[in-house]
């Protein structure tokens, strides 16, 4: 990795995930966790001041240094124990069936893999665990312009923003990974771009 995307690039997201438009978004999808959370794509921390009263404790899997440090406040101000735990959420260092709930807010766009990454939290879920997703990605089929954008765009946003991706579906992903879908909300983000900001916000449970 070169310097861009080391140094830069985790600064960019910091910011730009850090937009009060976001804090909503994360309250609601924080909403229902419970006990022994892992959090893929943490980031910079800032789901840390949303987790609820029912969790007891996050494991953190961020492969930037510089995020982390970027996150050292949030996880400070926690109000519950958050520890590193993982740097690839491809491969997770836990053992089966270890947490009770997972988290994931926009990063299923920039896992290389991220059907692996889905199976790797399915393996690390208890049977009948729950993953809260929000996800940004494909706009919905009856929009064939937006589409149509995102396509064109796809690989200039990979290269300015780590590889994100525009035209995932994070439901079809999580349906390939093996996870049931119990809650889908899709809309697009108010005052942002579509192309940019078709949501998926719901929660899925592990078989």
């Amino acid at each position: 990795m070169g310097f861009y995307a080391e140094q830069a690039v985790p600064r960019i997201l910091d910011v730009a995930c850090g937009a009060k438009v976001a804090r909503p978004l994360r309250r609601r999808v924080c909403e229902g966790l419970a006990g022994e959370v892992v959090e893929i794509g943490f980031g910079a921390g800032h789901n840390a001041p949303f987790y609820p009263q029912g969790v007891t404790s996050v494991s953190a899997v961020e492969p930037s240094d510089v995020a982390w440090r970027l996150a050292a406040k949030r996880v400070r101000d926690a109000r519950v124990p958050v520890r590193r735990a993982g740097l690839d959420g491809q491969s997770l260092p836990f053992e089966d069936d270890g947490f009770d709930s997972a988290l994931s807010t926009w990063t299923l766009c920039t896992i290389p893999d991220a059907v692996a990454a889905l199976r790797e939290l399915r393996r690390v879920l208890k049977p009948g665990g729950t993953l809260h997703f929000v996800e940004h990605g494909l706009a919905p089929a009856g929009d064939r312009r937006v589409r149509r954008l995102q396509r064109r765009l796809e690989p200039l946003n990979m290269r300015l923003l780590g590889g994100c991706h525009l035209t995932r579906s994070a439901p079809d992903l999580l349906v390939a990974a093996g996870f049931t879908i119990t809650a889908l909300d899709v809309f697009y983000e108010e005052g942002a771009p579509k192309f940019l900001c078709a949501e998926s916000l719901g929660t899925a449970i592990s078989p």
